[in-house]
């Protein structure tokens, strides 16, 4: 007997995402799929304006990816036009990218993901000493002492005792898929409580760059930083909004306590809990294959061969052999709509690269509520993108694999470290664990840069060399009647890039393809699914369908953002909150 198993809305996410999965007799996801239910906007919205305020309009795509849209729009038009910008900018977003990284990954592991695997109601029967003894076990964390985690207890006692669980309400306590002792599920619960105050601190480094955030300002060109050599620049005055050596004081201590976090408690956390769900190395995975556009100029420069991050894809698991990655390729990226509620001018059945891509609605699905999907037309907001065809998975694990296939010293060293503490081979890290794995890796490998960047960029001021902006091209008499450029970059969820037509000026064309686009989109012409679909349907049994916590689990593990990939809201309002069983 097939059943149909509706999770709408997927929670702890950003946006609004729906799963539908078929299961056989034994709870067995034989098949899934994913709808994306907030209709597509922002690249109509930005046709006809000024390429360089583009990255204002884009960065709204989400509120929290905050900066990364900004990023790959600014980069887009300075693709097109040419335009080098000077290496204290790439610095400065060097740090303000992997300040994103940090913070969002950090976030995602413990306010998103780890409810899948913590019992936060199991906590409540914890031995704070036998937790003190757990903690101690695995890091040299200082907020670990018995008295600590009491305290921790009695607060979530008190939420209980008040007849709710707040923050943790909704959740499936008690599901026989959960397996921590109470004490690493009390432990956890501390260290969910420490990231919520951590994660303020974080957010100041994009204030001192960007002036604000969420949403810092950028500037194409450049950064918006002005630096100086003086080091009472920002004591006042009309020099206040500069930076100096200084200020950026400021800068490396909260790096310091950003990194200590991540060695002290978000690794070891992560081993730790992984420990007690191996079985999840072994399910998840899909699709086999992976793709990155690269990121983090580590010289300060624009040069790819130098980039931290590198580009290419890895295809059916081989580590052994990367294929290059050209995005201006039309042959190489397209995007399809065969399952989407869009259209194309040449029909549903072409592909489009983004240069001709088309934000067409064409909306033909059932109107909410509505039982199920009618997966054989079209079934989400969301397009199908495609590499020579093929269905990628972007983001943290194939970042750390693409880094492990390059022979990137500390990702096999800390890799290799993790495997080994978990009895587990590399095969392992192409699964559901794995992918969280996988962010937890590349959150310290990232981490750690950062540092070697804010040294570089002090050094440069001390040297003299405050340049932040290249003002050549800045004026539009100065470009060409026509141009078109892609500013690309690896968002904490994956592969972003945007893609812009400039004609006589204005925005003739804008298109964004995003992490979760190539990751949630829905099946294409030849059928293929998407990587959350492939994910899904790769040995995944249900112990309880009226909860679903391990199609939460996969979900969850790459971290969707669905409003990037779907830009603005139903104008209808409607919305489903309840999980069923058709």
């Amino acid at each position: 007997m097939t059943q149909r198993v509706v999770v709408d809305p997927i929670t702890r996410i950003e946006g609004h995402l729906r799963i539908e999965a078929e299961t056989d007799a034994s709870g067995a996801i034989k098949a899934a799929y994913s709808s994306g239910t907030m209709v597509r906007g922002i690249e109509i919205i930005l046709r006809g304006r000024d390429p360089r305020e583009a990255w204002g309009f884009a960065q709204r795509i989400c509120g929290v990816c905050t900066l990364v849209h900004g990023i790959a729009s600014v980069r887009a038009v300075e693709n097109a036009l040419a335009y080098e910008i000077p290496a204290n900018a790439n610095l400065i977003r060097n740090l303000m990218i992997a300040a994103q990284y940090v913070h969002d990954h950090v976030m995602h592991f413990y306010h998103l993901h780890a409810l899948d695997w913590v019992d936060i109601v199991s906590a409540l029967k914890a031995d704070p000493a036998a937790t003190s003894s757990l903690a101690q076990s695995i890091s040299g964390y200082a907020k670990s002492s018995p008295g600590y985690f009491a305290d921790v207890q009695k607060r979530l006692k008190g939420f209980v005792d008040g007849g709710q669980l707040g923050i943790f309400a909704g959740g499936y306590w008690g599901h026989p898929a959960y397996k921590l002792p109470p004490e690493a599920n009390l432990m956890a619960v501390a260290h969910y409580l420490e990231a919520l105050a951590w994660q303020r601190d974080v957010a100041r480094l994009h204030a001192i760059f960007g002036g604000k955030n969420p949403h810092p300002n950028f500037l194409v060109g450049g950064a918006p930083t002005p630096l100086s050599t003086d080091p009472n620049a920002s004591g006042g005055g009309a020099a206040a909004t500069t930076l100096n050596i200084v200020a950026l004081s400021e800068v490396r201590d909260i790096i310091g306590r950003m990194t200590a976090f991540v060695d002290q408690v978000y690794v070891p956390d992560t081993l730790a809990i992984a420990s007690f769900y191996k079985d999840w190395f072994a399910r998840g995975e899909g699709l086999g294959n992976f793709m990155t556009f690269g990121d983090f100029p580590s010289d300060g420069s624009a040069n790819p061969a130098k980039r931290l991050l590198p580009a290419g894809v890895i295809l059916n698991r081989d580590l052994s052999h990367i294929e290059p990655v050209d995005l201006n390729d039309p042959a190489q990226v397209q995007e399809f709509v065969s399952h989407s509620w869009y259209d194309y001018s040449g029909g549903k059945a072409k592909g489009l690269h983004p240069y001709d891509g088309e934000t067409t609605f064409a909306y033909d699905g059932p109107k909410p509520p509505y039982e199920q999907l009618d997966v054989d037309k079209g079934y989400s907001w969301l397009k199908s993108p495609r590499w020579r065809g093929k269905a990628m998975e972007v983001g943290p694990l194939a970042r750390v694999l693409m880094l492990y296939a390059s022979g990137h010293k500390e990702t096999k060293e800390l890799a290799d470290y993790a495997l080994k503490k978990l009895d587990a081979p590399i095969t392992a890290m192409f699964s559901t664990l794995g992918r969280t794995a996988a962010r937890t890796l590349e959150t310290k490998i990232i981490g750690d840069q950062m540092k070697g960047w804010l040294d570089t960029l002090v050094a440069n001021i001390k040297a003299g060399n405050v340049a932040v902006h290249n003002a050549a091209k800045w004026e539009p008499s100065t470009w060409p009647k026509e141009a078109k450029g892609v500013g690309f970059m690896e968002a904490p969820r994956g592969g972003l890039a945007h893609w812009i037509v400039i004609r006589d000026g204005k925005i003739a064309n804008y298109q964004a393809v995003v992490p979760s686009t190539w990751n949630a989109g829905p099946r294409d012409m030849q059928g293929q699914p998407g990587a959350y679909e492939a994910a899904l349907a790769d040995r995944h049994v249900l112990a309880n369908p009226k909860q679903p916590i391990e199609i939460q689990r996969t979900i969850h593990s790459f971290d969707p953002c669905i409003a990037c990939a779907v830009h603005v809201a139903d104008p209808d309002g409607n919305e489903l909150s309840s999980i069923r069983i058709v």
